[in-house]
């Protein structure tokens, strides 16, 4: 197994025992925006913050299916000699952590899916995946300058914000993006209007739904439940898309306690 295959991480907790939790961020993101999560958590047990292909610091590929992502998942795994283990995965994340548990049900002891469900999603990031292809490195020379172009096409300034996190410099001294801006483009469908492949896994499972989100409705509960039977679905309050950034405590304590039930 070459090691550039193998995904990018933080490990926090990693002297601690019990079960590790590894954690993956949603499209556009990395694992930095993770990171008190993994510390608070690294106090209990041990947390790996995850890169998923194509983002982060993680390995650049042209392929971006649900089957790709969960393979990844399995390579760490095995790369660093984790036989068992407990998934959470936010959005994108919760599609990769899903279609695991579904092909690789033993290695999985509790599943977390944080505000998304396992059907397909109309395209929703177009105006986004725009706005970042408009990026022209060779003419923006700073981080305001990427703002002020991304803002033309995105009026939400903290969409913008968590986006110019990906930015870093090269050695040639110019800008980039940290994600594969042009994977991500080209096999959009591929992972987000696509539902997770029909499989069953009978382990304990956790969805949290954000309360201001529209990405878990009442009626994807029947679909959720023929997948995942032994699931059940928490609501945070107060949160959007983003519920662990937006309510950190809430999110942390509804965790914290689905991972030490029996």
């Amino acid at each position: 197994m070459e090691n550039n295959t193998i995904l990018h991480s933080k490990i926090y907790g990693s002297e601690l025992n019990g079960t590790p939790l590894l954690v993956f961020h949603g499209l556009f993101g990395m694992l930095d925006n993770w990171g008190s999560f993994g510390k608070e958590m690294g106090e209990f047990f041990p947390v790996h913050l995850i890169d998923l292909r194509n983002h982060g610091k993680s390995f650049h590929s042209e392929e971006m299916s649900h089957d790709d992502l969960a393979h990844d998942i399995l390579h760490y795994m095995e790369f660093h000699h984790l036989d068992k283990v407990n998934l959470l995965g936010h959005s994108l994340g919760g599609k990769a952590v899903m279609q695991f548990a579904i092909k690789y049900p033993p290695k999985l002891h509790k599943l977390i899916v944080v505000d998304i469900a396992p059907k397909a999603y109309p395209p929703h990031h177009q105006g986004i995946l725009k706005a970042l292809q408009s990026i022209d490195f060779s003419v923006v020379k700073t981080r305001q300058d990427v703002e002020d172009a991304l803002q033309r096409y995105i009026p939400e300034k903290a969409v913008v914000q968590f986006l110019t996190k990906n930015l870093y410099w090269l050695e040639d001294k110019s800008l980039g993006w940290r994600f594969n801006i042009n994977t991500l483009a080209e096999k959009y469908s591929e992972f987000v209007s696509n539902a997770i492949k029909f499989g069953i896994f009978t382990g304990k499972t956790l969805f949290m739904a954000g309360e201001k989100s529209d990405y878990i409705l009442p009626q994807d509960e029947f679909l959720i439940k023929q997948q995942f039977p032994n699931s059940k679905v928490v609501t945070i309050k107060n949160a959007g898309h983003w519920v662990q950034a937006e309510n950190p405590k809430d999110f942390s304590t509804v965790v914290t306690e689905f991972l030490a039930e029996n």
